[in-house]
């Protein structure tokens, strides 16, 4: 059978030819025999030079394989876990990790596996890696629902999940927390409120009980900024309904009497009187010295309602 040699463009070596594709990269290795022509490419295993090239390709890949392979240490799974603890200690949380993880792939069911899961929790956690903390726990809590310290997976998850979007500048630099995403706030509220409700006698649920407290401090407050924000572009409807949100959710916060100001003042835009006295009844009864009280009156003026500047509308409302 003809080699294809006078079809493609092809480079002879010898005995030896190579047919080319147009990108010129080798598709056929062909053998010459030079009484014959070019013949079958089966016969090119019969060429010990080619033999030989073909077994040093295999062996170098072979080497190139095993040299990117991590080497992992054939361990026990008792010295696996004791190093885990060593480095731990030594607070180097990397080789701890290692340490841990090695004996989970290893050992699943081993007899340190389930105390190897919450320990790699709390390295993940100690290595600022919040995602693969709050992974860690989320999966230790769905494969081990009646283990004796699902309590302490539930308290890890909290704490990691609200740590999420944290930056490591944010440990020394104060910031504004309201104007974070509240998606991991939320979630940590969720977590800290499942352990505080199953189990009640936890050793972590007097401090999950004070964090949910900042929690819900946290959130009322950016609910308020938001409705602030809606305040100044004149959405009164939405300004109305989000310090309402706060008022029916976060009842015990104190952005709750700010809240009422809000609602008040969207109530006197929208020239709804009688919710605004409800409103203001209720601010009095309960924030009897807030700013907005003079002599027991409740101070606001409609705003005008004039052009608004173009600065205003390309700013959403923000500047005037």
């Amino acid at each position: 059978m003809a080699c294809g040699s006078d079809i493609l463009p092809h480079i002879e070596w010898g005995s030896l030819t190579l047919l080319l594709s147009p990108s010129n990269v080798a598709i056929m290795p062909c053998f010459k025999n030079s009484n014959s022509g070019y013949n079958d490419p089966m016969l090119i295993w019969r060429n010990p030079f080619t033999q030989r090239l073909f077994l040093l390709i295999g062996t170098l890949a072979l080497m190139a394989g095993c040299a990117s392979s991590p080497k992992t240490p054939q361990l026990s799974e008792r010295q696996f876990y004791e190093d885990a603890q060593k480095a731990i200690e030594a607070n180097n949380m990397t080789l701890a990790i290692e340490r841990l993880q090695g004996l989970e792939s290893r050992y699943p069911f081993g007899r340190y596996a389930s105390q190897a899961k919450l320990d790699l929790i709390y390295c993940h956690y100690r290595a600022l890696d919040y995602e693969a903390s709050a992974a860690t726990a989320e999966r230790f809590i769905n494969t081990h629902p009646d283990h004796p310290q699902l309590d302490y997976a539930y308290y890890m998850k909290g704490l990691a999940s609200y740590s999420v979007d944290r930056g490591l500048l944010e440990r020394f630099i104060p910031s504004d927390f309201t104007e974070r995403d509240m998606g991991p706030a939320r979630e940590s509220f969720e977590d800290f409120n499942r352990l505080i409700n199953r189990f009640p006698d936890s050793p972590y649920a007097a401090d999950a009980q004070q964090r949910m407290v900042y929690l819900r401090n946290l959130l009322a407050a950016y609910e308020l900024r938001a409705a602030e924000f809606y305040m100044r572009r004149g959405a009164f409807v939405a300004a109305a309904n989000r310090g309402r949100y706060v008022v029916e959710n976060f009842d015990t916060s104190p952005s709750v009497a700010d809240a009422l100001v809000i609602m008040a003042e969207a109530y006197v835009e929208l020239d709804q009187p009688e919710l605004k006295d409800t409103t203001v009844k209720v601010l009095k009864a309960n924030y009897p010295q807030h700013p907005r009280l003079k002599s027991g009156e409740f101070q606001y003026e409609k705003s005008p309602r004039g052009r608004r500047s173009w600065a205003n509308i390309l700013s959403f409302g923000l500047l005037d």
